[in-house]
Formats: C-alpha cells, sequence, structure tokens
C-alpha cells in the first residue's frame, strides 16, 4: 500500500508540473505565472513526500508526548501532511540551497498573489519560473530515475517564453507590479548574497543579442546569438534559426478560422468541415500549425490562404448542385417555411423510414465527396405528404398551408 502511494505521489507531480508549464506557454492564458506557481508547490510538495516517505521520514504533522504522536487532523479526521515549506525546512531535505531559495521564493508570491488579484507579473519572476521547471526535472531524475524526467514530455517552449533580468530598480519603476508583490521581491532578495541571487537554481536569465562584435551580456545565464542570414558563419546554422523564427509565427484556434471564413460569407463553414478536409483530402496538417499544448492545435497564418481556397471551391460546388440537390437542413427549413414548424431533422429521418426511402437510394439521394447525404429534390413532394399527414405533429397553430408557391 505504501509504495502504491508512492507511485501515486510522483505521478501526480509529474502531471502538476507538467499542467504547469503547459499553462504557461500557452498564448490564449493571460493568468500565466499564478497558474505556474500554485500547480509548481503540489508539484514540489508531492515530489518531496514521495522522497521522505522512501526514506521513512514521517511528514504528518504531530505532537510528541513521551513515546507516543499525537497526530493533527483535519476537520474531517484526514491527517496534516507537511506543505512545502516545511518540507525544506526539514533537515533530511535533499535539496540545495539555491533551489531551497527559488521555492521559497514563488512560495512568497503565491502568499501574496493568494489575497489579492496582480497585474501583469509575468516579465518580473520569469526567471524564477524558469529555474524552477530545471531544478524539477533535475531533482525527479536524481531522486526518482531518469525515466521520470520531464524534459521529454516538453521541449523548448517555456525556455523561448519572454525574460528578463530582475533588478531592485526595475521593480519600484515597473507600474505592472503592485506594491505589495514589489515589496516582498525586493526584500527576499536583500536576504539572500550576490552568488546567491546569481545562482542558476535560484534565477536563469536567457539574453538573445545579435552576434555584432560587441561583448555580450555578462549577467545572463545563457546567451543565443542571432546572426544575418547571409552571415558567412550562417552556414549550418540555418535549421536552428527557423526554429527560434517558428516560436514567433502568429497563431488561431479552429474557432478563429471559421470565424474568419464566415466573414468572408461562407456561412456554412464550420470545424467539422475544416477536420474533414485537412484529413481526407491533405492527409496531414503538420505544416500548418502546431500543438501549444498536449490537446490544443493551434493554425498558423499559412493555413488561412489555404482553408479559404477551399472555402471557394466547395460554395461554387455547392452553387452548382443547389438547382439538384438539397441537404437535409435545407429540406427541414423548407417545411418550416410552409408552416410546418416542428419539422426538424428527426422528422426527416422518421420519414425515409416510414416511407422506406433509404439514403442509398440512388432514385431519391446522393452522396458528397465526404460522404454525407443530398437529397435529389424529387423528395419533395413525398416530404410534403408525409407532413400533411402528420400536420397536427408538426404544426403548432393548425392553418391551412398553400403549396402552390412551394411546389416548384
Amino acid at each position: 500500500m505504501k509504495r502504491i502511494r508512492k507511485r501515486e505521489l510522483l505521478i501526480k507531480s509529474r502531471e502538476a508540473m507538467l499542467a504547469a508549464v503547459q499553462i504557461y506557454n500557452n498564448p490564449h492564458i493571460t493568468f500565466k505565472s499564478e497558474s505556474f506557481i500554485t500547480l509548481a508547490v503540489i508539484a514540489w510538495t508531492y515530489l518531496l513526500h514521495a522522497y521522505y516517505a522512501n526514506r521513512g521520514i514521517d511528514y504528518r504533522y504531530y505532537k510528541q508526548k513521551g513515546e507516543r504522536k499525537y497526530y493533527d487532523r483535519t476537520k474531517h479526521g484526514a491527517y496534516k501532511h507537511w506543505e512545502l515549506e516545511r518540507c525544506l525546512n526539514e533537515k533530511a531535505s535533499p535539496l540545495d540551497s539555491n533551489t531551497a531559495n527559488n521555492l521559497r521564493f514563488l512560495i512568497g508570491v503565491r502568499h501574496e498573489i493568494e489575497h489579492q488579484m496582480t497585474r501583469q507579473i509575468d516579465n518580473s519572476i520569469s526567471a524564477k519560473i524558469q529555474a524552477c521547471s530545471i531544478n524539477y526535472n533535475y531533482y525527479i531524475k536524481k531522486l526518482f530515475g531518469e525515466s521520470l524526467g520531464v524534459d521529454q514530455e516538453l521541449g523548448l517552449s517555456i525556455q523561448f517564453s519572454p525574460i528578463v533580468p530582475e533588478q531592485k530598480d526595475m521593480l519600484f519603476n515597473n507600474d505592472k507590479v503592485i506594491s505589495n508583490l514589489n515589496s516582498f521581491i525586493t526584500s527576499f532578495e536583500d536576504s539572500l548574497t550576490a552568488d546567491e541571487i546569481g545562482n542558476t537554481h535560484y534565477a536563469y536569465r536567457v539574453v538573445f543579442t545579435r552576434i555584432d562584435g560587441k561583448r555580450k551580456n555578462t549577467l545572463t545565464d545563457e546567451v543565443i546569438s542571432f546572426i544575418p542570414a547571409d552571415d558567412p558563419r550562417a552556414k549550418g546554422l540555418n535549421a536552428e534559426y527557423t526554429i527560434i523564427k517558428e516560436t514567433e509565427k502568429k497563431k488561431y484556434t479552429g474557432n478563429d478560422i471559421v470565424l474568419k471564413m464566415k466573414e468572408k460569407g461562407y456561412s456554412w463553414f464550420n470545424v467539422s468541415m475544416m477536420t474533414s478536409y485537412w484529413k481526407n483530402d491533405l492527409g496531414s496538417r503538420d505544416s500548418y500549425g502546431v500543438y501549444v499544448t498536449k490537446h490544443q492545435w493551434m493554425w498558423y497564418d499559412n493555413w488561412l490562404p489555404v482553408i479559404e481556397k477551399y472555402c471557394e471551391n466547395e460554395q461554387k460546388r455547392r452553387e452548382e448542385n443547389d438547382d439538384l440537390t438539397l441537404r437535409p437542413s435545407a429540406i427541414v427549413k423548407l417545411m418550416k417555411d410552409a408552416g410546418y414548424d416542428r419539422f426538424n431533422l428527426w422528422w426527416l429521418d422518421t420519414m425515409t423510414i416510414q416511407k422506406g426511402i433509404s439514403r442509398e437510394d440512388t432514385a431519391y439521394a446522393l452522396k458528397d465527396k465526404y460522404g454525407n447525404t443530398l437529397w435529389k429534390r424529387e423528395i419533395i413532394p413525398i416530404v410534403k405528404d408525409f407532413c400533411e399527414e402528420n400536420r397536427e405533429r408538426l404544426i403548432s397553430n393548425i392553418q391551412h398551408v398553400n403549396w402552390q408557391e412551394y411546389h416548384e
């Protein structure tokens, strides 16, 4: 049972950290840092609980009276386990002091954001978040084996998030950081030595710079240099340069694409049609977008002309077929316009069953290239007769229906 519990702690710890990074890298979420910190604190807490369980260290709160332990419990009777700060203070903690400082910093920020709304704080603490992610991957592999590392689950996204050096002068003049958080950051770092503040386990800073012969920033932990495409030194580096450029592409959700197509007049277009198009016609969408999280696909700009061309061709095909065929929704609209306001797709299916008409019957139906049913206009008189037979069930307020204007 204890072994199962330790495994469950590790699984949930990894998932919490993966979720934290996925949320932080999601371009549609503005509550990034706050969400990351909350989930990361949980991830580290469970990781240390699993470690202490392995060492046989009781990480529950209790009072010792003689040789007997009296455990603290919640009002519902559950044991009270150590929070992350208590785990860090334990003498047997496996973490180095700089990693612990990083976590204490994030815990302090979490205490501030628990009690009031924060403004844009991402750029102010992103170096600490980067270090937290790297530290976690290092320690879960060190303590529990390489196979549990999270670096293979998520690639470089977080490393290319906007990161700026933390300096107290900037904090005092940054109106995007509210005063209480500003005060906490400054006072916390006042308690650290210069070596501790500069340690990569506490904060991991990255600078992007163009190579121009000038001295690079010496206060960062990693320098990623850009050089002109025609520079001799660029030979063999284009692949890496392209990777960096890819992270800057504008992205769209499926609903964003649908909205853009509807704005161009393709009111019939929807996500299902787009999915059917790239799966059945293109076979792949890999060159037109990217997964920003495990389940969230985003489209690049180069997808817009491709899908617009599809919509243009589909619109022409629809207009050519309008005189010969009707989609089920068009038949429903025709019947509703004729006064059968309760008629819907369910009634249309009921009619085909009662009349013994198959969707495969070429006398009345055919399939489009995606396998969707199109009804020939020869079906209209049959639908009309069915509606007349069931008019008391299909008309809210019974009235005479003049079919003369719909017959043609």
